[in-house]
Order: C-alpha cells, then sequence, then structure tokens
C-alpha cells in the first residue's frame, strides 16, 4: 500500500508532500541556488571592506537556497496549494527582462547588431518594467515608479556604497554634469534626479485620478 492510502496522522504519511507549490518552488531556489554558485566559483570573494565579484552573488545564492530549503520543509509539514496549469507569459515576459538588461547594461555586439553600454540608469528600469508585465495586472504607472525608485536604491548600493564594478551610466551622461564633478557626484545627482522623476509621476497620476473621482461623483449627482 502506498503512503498515500494511510490516514491523516498515521506514520506512513510523515513524507507525503502536503504543499506542492511550496516543494516546487522551494526545488527551483535551491537549483538556481547551486547553479549560481557554481558559476562564481572561480571569481576572487574579497572582504567586507574590499568586496569581490564573488562575494555579493554568493551570499544571496546562499539566502536564496536557505529560502528553498525552508520551503521544502513547509510542503512536508503544512496544507497548501496545490500545482495549478503554467502561463507561458509569465516565463516570456522575466526571460525578456533578463535579455534586455543583458544586453543594455554593457556594450553588446552580435553580427550587424551594436548596443552601447546604457549602464543600470537604463537597464535597471527596462528590467523592471518588462518583468512587471509577466502578470496581467501590470500596471505601467506603477512600473515606472517603482522602477524609478528601486534602480537609484541599487545604483547608490552598488555603484558608491559598495564600489562594485558594476556599469551604472554610460560616458555620454557625464557630460551633461560640470566638468568637475567626479564620478560618484554624477551618479549621487542622478540617483537623486530618478527619485524625484517616480515622486513626480506619482503625485500627477493620484492627482489625475482623484480629479477622475470628484467628476465621477460630479456625474452621478
Amino acid at each position: 500500500m502506498s503512503a498515500a492510502h494511510h490516514r491523516p496522522g498515521s506514520p506512513g504519511r510523515r513524507w507525503v508532500i502536503r504543499a506542492p507549490q511550496n516543494f516546487a518552488g522551494g526545488s527551483l531556489l535551491i537549483a538556481l541556488a547551486i547553479l549560481a554558485l557554481s558559476l562564481t566559483q572561480g571569481l576572487p570573494q574579497g572582504t567586507l571592506r574590499s568586496m569581490g565579484p564573488a562575494m555579493l552573488p554568493d551570499w544571496l545564492a546562499v539566502g536564496v537556497g536557505l529560502s528553498g530549503l525552508a520551503l521544502v520543509a513547509s510542503s512536508f509539514l503544512t496544507d497548501g496549494e496545490p500545482l495549478e496549469r503554467w502561463s507561458l507569459r509569465g516565463v516570456i515576459f522575466i526571460m525578456l527582462a533578463i535579455i534586455g538588461f543583458a544586453i543594455t547594461i554593457r556594450p553588446f555586439v552580435l553580427g550587424p547588431i551594436a548596443i552601447p553600454g546604457l549602464g543600470l540608469v537604463v537597464a535597471g528600469p527596462l528590467a523592471i518594467i518588462v518583468s512587471g508585465y509577466a502578470t496581467n495586472e501590470a500596471r505601467l504607472r506603477e512600473l515606472v515608479i517603482l522602477a524609478l525608485s528601486l534602480t537609484p536604491f541599487c545604483m547608490l548600493l552598488f555603484g558608491d556604497l559598495l564600489n562594485l564594478p558594476i556599469p551604472i551610466f554610460p560616458q555620454s551622461l557625464v557630460g551633461l554634469f560640470p566638468a568637475d564633478w567626479s564620478q560618484k557626484d554624477v551618479l549621487r545627482a542622478t540617483a537623486v534626479i530618478m527619485i524625484v522623476a517616480a515622486a513626480v509621476v506619482f503625485f500627477v497620476g493620484r492627482r489625475k485620478h482623484a480629479q477622475g473621482g470628484v467628476a465621477a461623483q460630479g456625474g452621478s449627482v
């Protein structure tokens, strides 16, 4: 008799998967963590004062792997949702976001196609907006606000605080600022401009929404 036919609470049900979604998601996270650790194997770790290119990816991979282990463990302990039909929409838009990020953050050449390195200032918002359309509930205004808010945070974290060798912006952008400004001055100013732009989009959209609500109430009177 298979374990699935034992009564609830019997010892035979100890290893039955009770939350298939948790088990599948956790297994995928563990696989991604293993892949990330294997790809960064030859890169130096560095120290906290001088971080190497492998330190951040490795620790992120460890965190992802531990989260996956927790999900897999919970799938045997608590009841959860069954697996549902997968939609290709999410897979397609996530893959497009990853590809768009990869070919825009650094110079990319493929035959007659040549894309200059645009840095995180372009690649970040592009990836966020495109990946947001993985769900049919995506709203462009909300994605733009998220992109203009999250990208400056990543720019300041990786480029300013951690000094990681990540392309932040195209060199042509430097010419738009005073000649005596350093790379970090340009980075910080660009981050501030993006945050202000996010706030403008937020408040303008909120104002339009409020005016639309007032107009709707006036028309119903």
